[in-house]
This record gives C-alpha cells, sequence and structure tokens, in this order.
C-alpha cells in the first residue's frame, strides 16, 4: 500500500490538549473469556463492565513495555489484550503472562483503540488506514484507506466497521471485506468514537456537533449543536445519549429527538468519554492554564445534578470505566484511580512512570491500562 509521509508532529498539540487516545479511548470486554471486545465495553458505550472489579489493590500482575507511549486503550478478549502504541504497532499480549503473541506494523502512531469481532481485530492508525488483523495470527486481512488519520475507535456492528477520520468522514465498512458501504461527511474532524443503539449511530465532530446518523443508510437523523469541538465520544442509555464537549458542558439528548434535557457545567474542556451506569453518568475534564477545576464528576443521569466530585492532581482525559461498585480512570498526574461509584470516596490508586491518557478496561478481577511510560499495565 501507498503510504503518506510521516504525519507533520501536530500531534505535539493533541496529546494532552486534545487527548489523542485520551478523550476516546478504551476497549475490553465484559469478561477476558468473551470473544468480543470494543471501546468502552459495548456498542453503546457505557463503559460499564459486568465483571470483577478491584476492590482492594494487592499487585501489580505484570507490565508490558512498548517501543512509545501508551494512549491507545485495551481491548481483552480470549485470553489476550490488544492494544495500540505510538511507536506503530498494535499488540496482542497473554493476559495471565504479559507475554507478546504477536504485534503488527503500521508504521505510524496508533491512538484508535481496537475492536475485536468474530476474530478479527479493527482499528485505526495514523496511516489513514483501518486495518483487520487476524486475531490469532496478526496476519492482516484487509485494509480501508480514509484520508487522513484515523484516532476514533471502530465499533463493529451487524458485520459493518463504523470509524472516524480527520478527513470529516465517519465510514461505514463491510467488516468481511472491507469494502465502503457508505459516508457520512460533517464540518470538521471526527476524532470521536462512534456508539450505535438501535440502528443508529452517534458520534461528535470538531465541527461543534454530535450527530445521529441512520446505520444502514448513512442518512442524518439529527444534529445537536455544542459551544465547541466535541472529541468526547457519546454514551447511550435509557434513551438519551450523553456526551461532553470543548465548550466545558456535559450535555443529555434525548435519542429520538435530538433534543437537550439538561446540560452540566464544569470547569473546563471535557475530552474524556462519559460512562453511565446505575442512573449515574461519569466524566471527568482537562484542566489548563491556570485553571483549579481538576475534578471528575459523578452526575445525576436523570436530573443532571451533582452527586460527588473528586480532585486528583491534573487533569482527566482517560474515560472511565465502572465495575463492580468502582470507577477507575486515569489522570495526567500518573495515577490510576479507583473511586467508589456511590460516594466519590477514594480505594485505592496506582502510580506509573508517566501521564494516563489510555482508559482502563477490566475483566475478572483485573484492570488494564496503557501510560504515557511506553507500558501496559495489569493490575489486581
Amino acid at each position: 500500500m501507498n503510504k503518506k509521509l510521516l504525519p507533520v508532529v501536530l500531534l505535539v498539540f493533541s496529546c494532552s490538549l486534545f487527548s489523542c487516545g485520551k478523550p476516546s479511548d478504551i476497549a475490553s470486554s465484559h469478561t477476558a473469556s468473551s470473544n468480543t471486545a470494543m471501546f468502552r465495553s459495548n456498542l453503546q458505550h457505557t463503559g460499564e463492565y459486568k465483571t470483577k472489579g478491584v476492590s482492594q489493590l494487592t499487585e501489580l500482575l505484570w507490565k508490558f513495555k512498548t517501543g512509545y507511549n501508551v494512549y491507545s486503550s485495551p481491548a481483552v478478549s480470549d485470553g489476550v489484550v490488544y492494544f495500540g502504541s505510538r511507536d506503530g504497532y498494535l499488540y496482542a499480549v497473554n493476559i495471565k503472562t504479559g507475554q507478546e503473541k504477536w504485534r503488527f506494523n503500521t508504521g505510524y502512531w496508533i491512538y484508535s483503540s481496537p475492536a475485536v469481532a468474530d476474530g478479527v481485530v479493527y482499528f485505526g492508525s495514523t496511516d489513514g488506514y483501518l486495518y483487520a488483523v487476524d486475531a490469532k495470527t496478526g496476519q492482516e486481512k484487509w485494509n480501508f484507506k480514509s484520508n487522513n488519520w484515523i484516532n476514533s475507535s471502530p465499533a463493529v456492528a451487524d458485520g459493518v466497521v463504523y470509524f472516524g477520520s480527520f478527513d470529516t468522514y465517519l465510514y461505514a465498512v463491510d467488516a468481511k471485506t472491507g469494502q465502503e458501504k457508505w459516508r457520512f461527511k460533517t464540518g470538521n474532524n471526527v476524532y470521536s468514537s462512534p456508539a450505535v443503539a438501535d440502528g443508529v449511530v452517534y458520534f461528535g465532530s470538531t465541527d461543534g456537533y454530535l450527530y445521529a446518523v441512520d446505520a444502514k443508510t448513512g442518512q442524518e437523523k439529527w444534529k445537536f449543536k455544542t459551544g465547541n469541538n466535541v472529541y468526547s465520544s457519546p454514551a447511550v442509555a435509557d434513551g438519551v445519549v450523553y456526551f461532553g464537549s470543548r465548550d466545558g458542558y456535559l450535555y443529555a439528548v434525548n435519542i429520538k429527538t435530538g433534543q437537550e434535557k439538561w446540560r452540566f457545567k464544569t470547569g473546563y474542556w471535557i475530552n474524556s468519554s462519559p460512562a453511565v451506569a446505575d442512573g449515574v453518568v461519569y466524566v471527568g475534564i482537562n484542566w489548563f492554564f491556570g485553571s483549579t477545576d481538576k475534578y471528575f464528576y459523578a452526575v445525576d443521569a436523570k436530573t443532571g445534578q451533582e452527586k460527588w466530585g473528586f480532585k486528583t492532581g491534573s487533569w482527566i482525559a482517560s474515560s472511565p470505566a465502572v465495575a463492580d461498585g468502582l470507577v477507575y480512570f486515569g489522570s495526567d498526574d500518573t495515577y490510576l484511580y479507583a473511586v467508589d461509584a456511590k460516594t466519590g470516596q477514594e480505594k485505592w490508586k496506582f502510580k506509573t512512570g508517566g501521564d494516563i491518557g489510555s482508559s482502563p478496561a477490566v475483566a475478572d478481577g483485573v484492570v488494564y491500562v496503557g501510560s504515557d511510560d511506553g507500558y501496559l499495565y495489569a493490575i489486581k
């Protein structure tokens, strides 16, 4: 395939500010034995994992070293954790031993979080390609070329792969053949990762809109305007789509009508993707240049009223995971936090050697997360 020249190092601007992999981050299955895994745990991107969590930190099970930062969020399927690195490789690592099974080289930074479905791993790269790779062997099955970086994490539903590109389009591609089914144009880059619910694809664009598009036809159903870029990936629950914007608001929008139900004002940009569980929406915000509001929020899903806030040592671009009564998220202060979902009280924190923009995945009593130090960590 013809590769473009390595993209100009403009990503310096986005690694923290726009969260390359930080806002739009993580993938995992409900359990490590599942053969399907994706960003934010499910097609609705609720970030809720129906699995045993880590109520008490006991040990670092293992850590796996890559050649550069790990912003991509992991996906766990059939005893293997899949994730990308800025060294240009997608890795497959045994979840018990931490030993590499295979690696696949794109030659370009990987921020996209992989999705695993029917024995195939799907992920995007900053070379502009979406790749389909055999989950067992690491051999390429097909690739699809867009016209710019793909940082959006793919969603696979009913034999179709949905993903966004910096070329302004959301794409729908046949999962088996890699042939395009349709594309939908927005007014700017599509960084947000699509959620799929009841035949509709929901995603944001840096043109400031959240879009609802028919999954089969690619026809727009409605769009909702915010006051700034939408990097956050939406979560759909109970007839409502929740997402953040860089205008500082967390939004709740009716999925049928596209009408706002409520908005919650935070102190600064929201690049993190919200998690929704048991009637509560969880989201972190990006602190920047003098802001003192370094909080992670829990908000009532029906009313938009704050339930509690949690302060870390720096901004939060990592998207939260909820499992077994705890909320897990990383911060640019280098810590992975586990916080009581009801009270907002810290249960434990784990220090890595760098900022954490990768979003944690939880499977069978282990939390997996990447760090700016180049490691993927397995913590129990």
